[in-house]
């Protein structure tokens, strides 16, 4: 299907994608394509517009009316929406909190699996990390892997994400925020967090990402799996 050489990382919230796709990237000399950084600039659009976020119909118009832009920019993946810089907004707490409105949304995320699928496109080799990489995105992705933790651990990490930005929240309130946004993502009706049926599982609660890197790298360079 896609051009590209494409590795897909999927896993739940917090469980180190992001982090370990970035490095993986950068050891393979690819683009990282953090996909959730697409749903988070069309959730800060719609913010910023006053839209009601349960309603599809006002999600709808400002994805048609909004101008959306992604570069490839180092380790990050740079977001701007109608020119502006929006690459730190989204990473707002309360942004986070209510990008389950977008995801949820059949229209707006078959739009958002095209602009992830052109942006790969437009390179010879991509790590791709989110929830439906390698089940609905880019299901022929040469190696597929989906990243697990346990929930402490993934709110301990969150914490200290958050604290290093000078936001102080409990790490109770991150576990309850945490089991909500899983629920969800497993139950929502279009691209449900799941892994694909030839992912590679790796639990990283108790590894460094570092060293989940090097478990995927001698994947990789072992051709111990791979798609077509």
């Amino acid at each position: 299907m896609q051009k590209s050489w494409v590795i897909t990382i999927d896993g739940p919230a917090g469980s180190g994608k992001s982090t370990v796709a970035q490095m993986l990237a950068a050891r393979l000399g690819a683009v990282f394509l953090d996909t959730g950084a697409m749903y988070r600039a069309v959730t800060a659009a719609a913010m910023e517009r006053g839209a009601d976020l349960d309603d599809a119909q006002s999600l709808q118009e400002v994805m048609e009316t909004t101008e959306f832009h992604f570069e490839h920019k180092g380790p990050l993946l740079r977001a701007l929406v109608d020119g502006r810089d929006f690459t730190d907004r989204i990473r707002d707490p309360e942004v986070t909190e209510k990008v389950r409105h977008v995801a949820g949304q059949p229209l707006l995320r078959e739009r958002l699996v095209q602009m992830q699928r052109d942006f790969a496109a437009r390179f010879p080799k991509v790590v791709a990390e989110g929830r439906d990489q390698g089940t609905v995105v880019f299901p022929q992705a040469q190696w597929k892997f989906f990243l697990e933790a346990d929930v402490a651990e993934r709110a301990r990490r969150r914490q200290k994400d958050l604290a290093a930005a000078g936001r102080q929240i409990t790490q109770k309130e991150l576990e309850s925020q945490i089991l909500s946004r899983d629920n969800s993502d497993r139950h929502r009706q279009v691209g449900p967090l799941a892994a694909a049926a030839d992912a590679i599982h790796i639990d990283s609660t108790s590894i460094s990402a570092q060293q989940v890197v090097e478990k995927m790298l001698q994947i990789i360079h072992g051709e111990k799996h791979g798609g077509n």
